[in-house]
């Protein structure tokens, strides 16, 4: 999947011959996109369950869960514990707070609409 939230590497030129590389990441908002990681997500902030288990509340493969659960790590939504034989995924939902600040930013302009929009209709006669 091309969507996945990664860091990659992007040449920057400083000057002829010369670079450096630049760390760049991908938000998560591709990864929240989807609703069955959303899913997986509400799920794990629950509790922590192992693949199979997380497989089983689903009409999908093993395999697709597991691409899900690869994108959710790499956005840093979802940790992985090894217990024994186990893998345990659990959810990091502190991680979600860059969403929350976006919401947040445009929740001021709505709410500033509401209130134009409220005292606009208090001064039409009527």
């Amino acid at each position: 999947m091309h969507d996945a939230c990664f860091t990659k590497f992007l040449p920057v030129h400083l000057k002829p011959y010369s670079y450096i590389l630049v760390e760049m990441k991908r938000d998560i908002f591709k990864a929240i996109a989807d609703p069955t990681r959303r899913a997986i997500l509400m799920m794990l902030a629950k509790e922590s369950l192992n693949l199979n288990a997380v497989t089983e509340n689903f009409n999908i493969s093993r395999p697709a869960i597991s691409k899900h659960i690869k994108i959710l790590i790499e956005c840093g939504l979802v940790e992985v514990e090894q217990l024994g034989r186990e893998r345990y995924c659990r959810a990091q939902p502190e991680k979600l707070d860059e969403v929350l600040e976006w919401i947040s930013e445009y929740k001021v302009f709505s709410n500033e609409r509401s209130d134009a929009l409220e005292n606009m209709i208090e001064l039409e006669p009527g």
